[in-house]
């Protein structure tokens, strides 16, 4: 404390204007020095970045927050205390981009329920549409397994967990349906630490030995090198047609921007549903903040926050017109209203009311059915069907388009599958 006293009455720390051109003063000096070895000065660069964030937005609403975190270690039962500056306000990113440009466009295949993006990002939208995906044959099919051959539920829940009977349903679920389908399977789990739970537990029920009969495991881990090297094998091995289960987790590398096309991902399992750790501090305070400022209710974030996560996971599978794939949802949670109406529409258009709470055994045979009719011959003619010619798009009206979509300006807001681009 008489070392900051001393800092304030002595210098002009009290002041946040100087402060505000730290970063971009400390950067032109090095430029002007000519330092070549700029690695000696990332410490210095980051409490530079860190005074001018804090000084920029110093007045009015904080947006930013210091938190500390008790545990910020990634090791298991370690304790590393961390202390972090954290952006509280997602808007304050795109707020330049608004006004720099007089329009817009906001777009992608996750972005359901898409009213709660103008608030979380303050603009108001001229245009603010869902699209449903344009195909010619069902290509995509999800499933809502709750429960397991048992009559058991699954379920990720906190009080289900550690639930062996989950574990071990789970583990049937993935080995039934790495039998039933060839080629590239990916899986994702809620979190690491559940994923090298349940792996455990796995292995110890002989569950995993089974896995490696009819597939090649595979396992994200949270080294970057170590995952480019698992999904480099994992690739030969559905290239050689060995076929290959691919590990993964939820908000993770591999879910955010590797993609599993053609035979590199005829399913995605998605064990639980991913919320977030609610007892982060950084979390708490992002959503006290949303509550107080936007009127965002806890319960409402998380929830839209989960549902994105894994319409982001399941969305890997399918990437273009031909490609086709199973979106299996494993938890009880998926099967009611409140959930599932948040997921994209482009999914919901698939997603019948009989698959559903559905079984092990019921969720089988609807794969096997589909397996077979994605294993026909593409109609090439019903894939013209859904495309359009160059001609069909210049005889579209361009005035018309155009006053529809930009109008006088602002931002135009629309979610649409990545076949559908």
């Amino acid at each position: 404390l008489a070392f900051l006293h001393k800092m304030m009455t002595s210098t002009s720390l009290t002041e946040s204007k100087p402060l505000k051109f730290a970063y971009s003063r400390l950067s032109s000096l090095l430029r002007t020095l000519e330092v070549t070895n700029l690695d000696e000065f990332y410490a210095l660069t980051d409490v530079a970045d860190f005074v001018t964030l804090l000084s920029t937005y110093s007045e009015g609403i904080a947006r930013f927050a210091i938190i500390m975190e008790p545990n910020g270690s990634s090791i298991p039962g370690a304790s590393d205390p961390v202390i972090q500056l954290a952006c509280l306000d997602s808007s304050l990113a795109i707020a330049p981009l608004f006004k720099r440009f007089g329009s817009v466009v906001i777009t992608s295949g996750t972005l359901s329920p898409i009213h709660l993006y103008p608030k979380l990002l303050q603009f108001e939208p001229r245009v603010s549409e869902s699209f449903h995906m344009s195909t010619f044959r069902p290509c995509i099919l999800p499933l809502v397994i709750t429960k397991g051959s048992d009559q058991k539920e699954v379920s990720t829940r906190f009080n289900d967990r550690g639930d062996m009977g989950v574990m071990r349903n789970y583990g049937a679920i993935l080995v039934d349906i790495c039998s039933a389908i060839p080629d590239g399977i990916v899986a994702f789990f809620t979190s690491y630490s559940y994923m090298e739970t349940i792996l455990s537990e796995w292995d110890n029920m002989g569950l995993l030995q089974q896995l490696t009969k009819t597939k090649l495991v595979f396992i994200e881990t949270k080294d970057v090198v170590e995952t480019t090297l698992a999904l480099d094998n994992y690739r030969r091995a559905c290239d050689s047609g060995r076929g290959a289960v691919f590990l993964s987790v939820a908000r993770g590398k591999v879910s955010e921007g590797i993609n599993f096309d053609r035979h590199y991902g005829r399913a995605v399992i998605m064990f639980g549903v991913p919320f977030q750790y609610t007892l982060s501090h950084v979390l708490r305070a992002r959503l006290e903040y949303l509550q107080t400022h936007y009127q965002i209710r806890e319960q409402d974030f998380l929830n839209f926050d989960a549902l994105r996560q894994a319409a982001q996971c399941v969305g890997r599978v399918i990437r273009s017109k031909t490609d086709h794939g199973l979106m299996i949802f494993a938890d009880c949670r998926y099967s009611r209203h409140d959930k599932r109406s948040k997921l994209p529409k482009w999914i919901l258009q698939f997603l019948a009311e009989s698959m559903l709470n559905l079984s092990t055994d019921m969720a089988l045979g609807h794969i096997k059915q589909f397996v077979r009719l994605m294993g026909q011959p593409v109609d090439q003619k019903a894939l013209q069907s859904v495309l359009l010619t160059i001609e069909e798009v210049e005889k579209m009206n361009p005035q018309q388009l155009e006053r529809v979509v930009a109008g006088d300006g602002g931002a135009m807001l629309t979610e649409m599958p990545v076949t559908s681009v």
